[in-house]
């Protein structure tokens, strides 16, 4: 057995590629799916999804955490890396990653696409400032507010709906004559009456100071424009669902891509390039939904099977088989335990905190600084239940402190010094899964980074990093792991993460209104998701 290599890499972790991996696994071939984001995709932004067969009603994020569970109990691995390069010919393919190489016969390009930018003037300026592209991430930050969304598909007609959980009242523009989503989507939409729709209508400018105060609009048919300003001392949002541009830039040249940059594949997935496989809304097709993601990850793993079985005969190389969590003959998996009540951890999380408190090199103390908020005291259980589960973690509790910093765990060795790390809030939601590679970030071994990265990090000079999330943000964990595993590895910087929901202070200081936001050294604000190489570069500058 070939211990170190795979049957199949899967780049991307959404509907397609979870799909794909559960196939795979199942018929017990050795598959890797590699995300750089959050496993589960675009759709984990979807607070409600209706029309997924045999699922009556489940957001998002619920339908593919399953989707999951479900793949790992058959044995597929994850890994959340970011993908650098590839080397797609021969036998042999190579996927290269953030976290190091890794080898396969065969891959699947599942990469997705993200939300495409419009090109009006002050869309690039005022994006975290006003401009915004997903009402999941965003929309509290303009409760009382108007709120403006561009675009007539099915995102738009569904966020629009969404944002009127927050917004003083939504105005929809739409450039066609009508919706282009289907009748009962844009139904909602017309019949709720805190929305105004204009058709045939687009955004020429917006402006503002630190944030928005100024848009002008068009209407295509007659050339007038009309134009906006909130009541004084308000600002507005702006949401952009005009469609998606696909993830294909480093197979650009490689695999075939149409005019729009989209992946060719045949009616079995198949690319241009033997052995790889596209799937899901990277590709060329009429219609881009979680159910016709799934078929196409569904055709491109049994596909691959019968390549990946001619391919360990001709090479002899045959990687070792996934370890099932279920017996093969059984594939209905026996109905997990409940959670405890009141507990802030299912029995499956406790079993995963288990392996993951294994590998910790050096123990931890959480030092926690707590004030008369109830959030305080939410923050005491969780830290509780967390170090109760092992002898690595030890809890030291003050109270009364500054109700600016407070609640805060802050990250330090046994010994009482501070790692750099540390949480203001209580690290539940997305930014669970953060909080604990945090934890082995500071304790060791930590996150793989290649050796020029490294040398880069430890070279760096002081800095003092805040980064501000909402935990029902799905973008705001991957600059936070990065910020984290940067200050874990020097002395010199400090990474702490502030639940914005408790710390309203930060919000209005800042101007904030999109996450994450980063705030470096107490006057560097910079918006968006990051990779290592990203944030290096910015602490460089």
């Amino acid at each position: 057995m070939d211990d170190g290599f795979y049957d199949v890499i899967v780049v991307g972790g959404g509907p397609a590629g979870l799909t794909a991996a559960l196939y795979l696994a199942r018929a017990r071939y050795r598959v890797l799916v590699v995300e750089k984001e959050r496993f589960g995709g675009q759709i984990t932004i979807t607070s409600e999804v209706v029309n997924y067969p045999g699922v009556e009603r489940g957001s998002g994020e619920e339908i593919t955490l399953a989707m999951r569970r479900q793949a790992q109990r058959f044995g597929a691995e994850f890994l959340l890396a970011e993908v650098e390069g590839f080397a797609l010919d021969g036998p042999v393919k190579t996927v290269r990653t953030s976290r190091g190489a890794r080898e396969a016969f065969g891959v699947v390009l599942a990469t997705g696409a993200h939300p495409r930018m419009v090109g009006f003037r002050g869309e690039a300026e005022f994006k975290g400032r006003g401009v915004a592209y997903c009402a999941t991430c965003d929309g509290e930050f303009f409760t009382g507010l108007d709120v403006f969304v561009v675009g007539g598909g099915f995102a738009a007609a569904e966020e629009s709906v969404f944002l009127t959980k927050y917004a003083r009242k939504v105005t929809v523009l739409v450039r066609d004559a009508d919706f282009t989503c289907a009748k009962a989507t844009a139904d909602l939409v017309k019949n709720n009456e805190n929305i105004e729709i204009h058709y045939r209508t687009v955004v020429e400018e917006v402006s503002g100071d630190t944030a928005l105060r100024r848009a002008k609009m068009k209407n295509l048919d007659t050339g007038e424009t009309w134009e906006y300003s909130p009541p004084e001392g308000e600002t507005f949002g702006l949401f952009v669902f005009a469609g998606y541009e696909p993830a294909t830039a480093l197979v650009k040249g490689v695999v075939t891509l149409d005019e729009r940059g989209y992946i060719i594949a045949d009616a079995n997935r198949r690319t241009n390039l033997e052995g790889v496989y596209a799937a899901g809304d990277v590709c060329v097709k009429n219609l881009r939904q979680m159910v016709t993601a799934t078929g196409d990850g569904a055709v491109a793993a049994t596909e691959l099977e019968r390549y990946a079985a001619r391919l360990q005969k001709e090479t002899g190389r045959v990687p070792r088989q996934p370890v099932s969590r279920v017996a093969p003959e059984r594939e209905a998996a026996k109905p997990s335990s409940p959670a405890v009540p009141e507990s802030f951890f299912t029995p499956e999380v406790v079993a995963q905190l288990a392996g993951f408190f294994e590998r910790m090199e050096r123990p931890l103390l959480l030092r926690a600084a707590l004030d008369d908020r109830p959030v305080s005291e939410e923050l005491r259980s969780f830290l509780r239940e967390l170090t109760g589960l092992t002898d690595k973690l030890t809890l030291a509790v003050a109270e009364e402190t500054e109700a600016a910093e407070a609640p805060v765990v802050r990250i330090c060795r046994a010994d009482g010094t501070d790692t750099g790390l540390a949480f203001h809030g209580v690290p539940g939601g997305h930014e669970f899964n953060s909080f604990v590679i945090g934890l082995y970030n500071a304790a060791g071994p930590g996150q793989v980074l290649e050796a020029d990265t490294l040398a880069r990090v430890r070279a760096l000079g002081p800095a003092r990093m805040r980064i501000l999330v909402s935990l029902s943000c799905t973008m705001c964990p991957e600059l936070v792991m990065v910020a984290q595993r940067i200050a874990a590895e020097n002395p010199r910087i400090t990474a702490e993460v502030y639940d914005i929901n408790h710390f309203s202070a930060l919000k209005d200081a800042y101007k904030v209104m999109s996450v994450p936001c980063l705030v470096l050294d107490d006057d560097t604000v910079s918006f968006g998701k990051k990779t290592v190489t990203q944030l290096v570069e910015l602490l460089e500058a």
